[in-house]
């Protein structure tokens, strides 16, 4: 999901007089209405959607075979991106025989066994190489096209951006990104259309680094309300950290966290503040190579303890596929969490949360 980059101050944008120039300009933009016919379901209050790695196709289980297998029926969808750097055209993983509308059938399957799915922009990959497509497309009319085409292809009612590397710095893609953003949901909200926008950013044991911090600063500037802020809450990567208890770690990231999303967030009572969020745990073995960071099943019970007490929004695990133990001492396998454990150990443990 991530690599850790060193954060870089990334500056506060002066957008006040950008957000009512592009108002202006995009008056009318939004005259098209969504297809009849699609039925728009907001998600429930508390869920655990686990990510679902769509570039393991075809060669992983479809979506809804694996909510069957491990008992979860909401999935976070990872990753939509542009079609190449520049491009302003999206398809799962960048790549042309994933197009958008790859999973529809599978989707409408699992909204059959009462589940739905979240998309998610983004990604390591995407970030790093300039394919997220705020910092890929220059337009932010097209952009928000974009997001619309995804809400109106396969239903959906939450899209979630993962900003990490260096779409972090990328000040022009973070404006980018919440003015299509602020566009969408004037949109959606004339079309009857519940959307909500959840941001994935790193995090440390001490809270987001400045540059994560700038990102929703930048939402609040650009009117792109946000509904949850899901940390990532592993990949610290802390010199000389010694062997982390994850647990206690992902709750000393999402407290901190906490005290900076009320200083972003003023007119948020501390209850909402906490309401709007959310935690990706990586089940097993982290991707640093020295073995300390390792999330076994009493961390993520430890987590959902937490987040139920603290009336969270969200939980998840990077990645669904890596619940089993298919191979104990493996780092950072896309296919098995690296530790020994029974399949959907951390599915069955996070799924309760789902109410």
């Amino acid at each position: 999901m991530r690599v850790r980059i060193p954060a870089r101050p990334a500056p506060r944008p002066v957008l006040a007089a950008a957000a009512a120039a592009l108002a202006a300009a995009t008056s009318g933009l939004f005259a098209a209405a969504p297809a009849a016919a699609q039925t728009y379901t907001p998600l429930p209050a508390h869920i655990y959607a686990p990510y679902y790695e769509t570039y393991l196709a075809p060669n992983t289980p479809g979506i809804t075979a694996t909510a069957q297998a491990s008992g979860a029926r909401y999935f976070t969808l990872a990753f939509l991106q542009s079609t190449r750097k520049g491009s302003c055209t999206l398809d799962w993983n960048g790549v042309a025989s994933q197009p958008l509308d790859y999973y529809a059938s599978d989707i409408a399957s699992l909204r059959a066994m009462g589940g739905d799915v979240i998309p998610s922009f983004g990604g390591y990959s995407a970030d790093h190489g300039g394919t997220e497509i705020a910092d890929s497309c220059t337009n932010v009319q097209a952009i928000a096209a974009d997001y619309e085409q995804v809400i109106t292809t396969l239903g959906v009612t939450r899209l979630d951006m993962d900003v990490e590397s260096n779409s972090l710095n990328n000040t022009a893609g973070i404006t980018r990104r919440n003015q299509a953003i602020a566009l969408t949901r004037q949109w959606a909200a004339a079309n009857g259309i519940p959307l909500q926008i959840q941001y994935t950013l790193p995090v440390e044991q001490y809270g987001l680094d400045s540059n994560g911090e700038a990102v929703l600063q930048n939402a609040v500037a650009n009117g792109a309300t946000v509904t949850s802020v899901n940390i990532m809450v592993f990949d610290y990567y802390i010199a000389k950290e010694g062997v982390v208890q994850m647990g206690q770690a992902a709750e000393n990231a999402a407290t901190n966290a906490n005290t900076q999303l009320q200083s972003i967030f003023p007119s948020l009572t501390s209850a909402q503040i906490w309401n709007m969020e959310g935690m990706t745990m990586l089940p097993g073995i982290d991707d640093l190579r020295k073995k300390t960071e390792v999330t076994y099943e009493p961390d993520a019970t430890t987590m959902l303890h937490f987040a139920q007490s603290n009336n969270m929004n969200f939980l998840s695990i990077w990645a669904i596929q890596r619940d089993n133990g298919g191979c104990p001492g493996t780092v950072d396998s896309n296919t098995c969490s690296g530790i020994t454990q029974n399949t959907w150990d951390f599915s069955r443990i996070l799924e309760p949360f789902t109410s």
